[in-house]
This record gives structure tokens, C-alpha cells and sequence, in this order.
């Protein structure tokens, strides 16, 4: 039963993933907004839905290393995995506004969670307040003055759909995807716990990656359809959305706290470092650019974090 409700989870999560990205392309064409705003926006609060979901349900239900583990493990997921299997498809053009805006808002929101958390291993009502209230200037900011920073890609594939549309393949691909994430979720949570797993390791591993389809979905169908725009903003955006939006408001509806260390002492380490990694290989050997080889090195460094929490 467990694997029957993983292929129908991921049967979900690439339906809504395509339903997601028709929504995206439509509704940046019809606010005449670049995609990679739209990206880091309404796509990625739809694929971080699902971590939404999890992390409220977890520290309601008295278990907070889930609720911190999925947005940690979904972090590293999202660059290591997501990125890294989407780079192997193709190459992917930076534009300016990553190092400008994007990079930095990921990694500063990623320093503000572990200073937060550092000190008292707890994440209180005030400090949710801080995390939510920065991503609202985030999403003001990139509304106002990024909306004539980034040039379309390839505008001639662009489907202008009616807005009723627009709201139907929203609604279905955020509905597709939270199902989908569901179905994946407790299949994947069975069999792991089968095997005596801890909560924090199934956080960072198996939820995480979970969580994570929904992007991996989005990313691909994205890089199929030749919107890489969409996909490495969805991305950053996502990570951004995770930290700011997730446990933002999972910490002002409880705080949260650490239960297992290790999240501080390992996870989180990992997260940080994956999350500055992303900047020089979009410069090294040639700038504004991320091909196979720096894909290569993100799995690498996906699969050395899931090897050293595991053992």
C-alpha cells in the first residue's frame, strides 16, 4: 500500500507541476510581469505549500524536528537534488537579478533562521513576526522594481490564457501538488519508520525530498518548456518562501523548538553552505551561467549530506 500511495503521489505532483507552470506563464503575460518574479512568487509559494502543510501539522501534533527538518532538509534538497538533476537537462543563463536580489535575500533569510535558533534552540512568536514581515518588503520589492529588470527568455512560446483559465490551473496545480505531496509523504514516512529511522533523519531525508517534488516537478517541466526562468527563480524563491513564509507563520501559530542537536549541529551547517555554494557556481568558469558540471557538484554535495546524516 505504502508504494501505491508513492506513485500516485508523484503521478499528482507532475500533473500539478504542469498545471502550476501554465498558470505561471499565463499570469506573467497577462500582468505583464517577468517570469522569474512570477517564479518566485506564485510558483513558489505553490510548491512550498506542501512544507507549509507539513511543518504546521508537525508542531501542532508536538513534533517540531519535522516541522524544522522538512524546511532544513527541503533547503538542501531544493539546490542539491532539484537543481543539480535540472542542470543535467540543460544549461541554465543567470540573469543579474540573481546576484542583485535573489542570493542575497536566500541567504540572508537562511542566517536570520540559524541566529534565531542558535541561541535559545527555539523559534518564539516575535521571531516568526521578523522572518514573515521580511518576506512581505521581499515581495514588495521585487513587485515594484523588478518587474522591467529581466528580459523574457522566449516569449514566442507564450500561451496568453483567458483569467478564468489561469485561476483553474492554479487551483489545480496547488491542489495537485499538496495531494501529490500527501500520498508522498505518508508512503515514504511507512516505510522509513519501518526501518527505525529517527524523526529528524526522516525529516531531512525522506519528508524533505518529499516536499521537494513539487519543485523537482515544476523545475523539469519548466526546463522541458524552455522557461528556465521559472525554474531558478521557483527555486531561490522557494528556499526564500520556506524560511520566511513556512516557519514564519508555523512559529507565530506555535514556537517552535529543537528536540535532536543535530539539526544545529549538522543540517543546518549544510544548508548554509549549499545555499553559498550556488553563487560562485553561477560565476565559475563562466559568468551568469550553470551547466552539467556544476549540476555534478550539487548532487554531489546532496549525496554527501544524506550519507553523513545517515551514518
Amino acid at each position: 500500500m505504502n508504494f501505491v500511495y508513492i506513485i500516485g503521489g508523484l503521478v499528482c505532483l507532475i500533473l500539478g507541476g504542469n498545471w502550476l507552470l501554465k498558470a505561471a506563464v499565463g499570469l506573467s503575460l497577462k500582468l505583464n510581469i517577468p517570469k522569474i518574479v512570477i517564479g518566485m512568487t506564485v510558483v513558489s509559494f505553490a510548491t512550498s505549500a506542501p512544507e507549509l502543510i507539513v511543518s504546521i501539522n508537525a508542531a501542532l501534533s508536538g513534533s517540531p524536528d519535522l516541522a524544522l527538518g522538512n524546511v532544513v532538509g527541503s533547503n538542501i534538497a531544493n539546490l542539491g537534488l532539484v537543481l543539480g538533476i535540472t542542470l543535467l537537462l540543460g544549461k541554465m543563463d543567470v540573469q543579474k537579478s540573481f546576484y542583485k536580489t535573489d542570493w542575497p535575500v536566500m541567504m540572508i533569510a537562511s542566517l536570520m533562521f540559524y541566529v534565531f535558533i542558535a541561541f535559545d534552540n527555539r523559534i518564539e512568536f516575535y521571531e516568526g513576526v521578523i522572518l514573515f514581515s521580511f518576506l512581505i518588503i521581499f515581495l514588495i520589492y521585487l513587485l515594484k522594481f523588478q518587474k522591467t529588470a529581466v528580459v523574457d527568455e522566449m516569449p514566442e512560446d507564450d500561451e496568453d490564457l483567458p483569467l478564468y483559465k489561469v485561476v483553474l490551473f492554479l487551483s489545480l496545480g496547488g491542489l495537485g501538488l499538496w495531494a501529490g505531496s500527501e500520498f508522498l509523504i505518508t508512503g515514504a514516512t511507512a516505510l522509513a519508520s519501518a526501518f527505525g529511522v529517527s524523526e529528524r533523519v526522516i525529516a531531512v531525508t525522506v519528508v524533505s525530498v518529499g516536499t521537494s517534488i513539487p519543485e523537482l516537478a515544476a523545475s523539469i517541466i519548466a526546463v522541458i518548456k524552455k522557461e528556465k526562468a521559472i525554474s531558478l527563480g521557483n527555486l531561490i524563491g522557494s528556499n526564500v518562501f520556506n524560511i520566511l513564509a513556512v516557519l514564519g507563520i508555523t512559529s507565530m501559530i506555535t514556537p517552535i523548538n529543537v528536540i535532536d542537536n543535530r539539526l544545529l549541529s549538522n543540517d543546518m551547517l549544510w544548508m548554509l553552505a549549499i545555499s553559498f555554494l550556488v553563487l560562485p557556481l553561477v560565476f565559475i568558469p563562466k559568468g551568469l551561467r550553470l551547466n552539467w558540471k556544476d549540476g555534478v557538484i550539487l548532487l554531489a554535495v546532496y549525496v554527501g549530506f544524506v550519507y553523513v546524516t545517515l551514518t
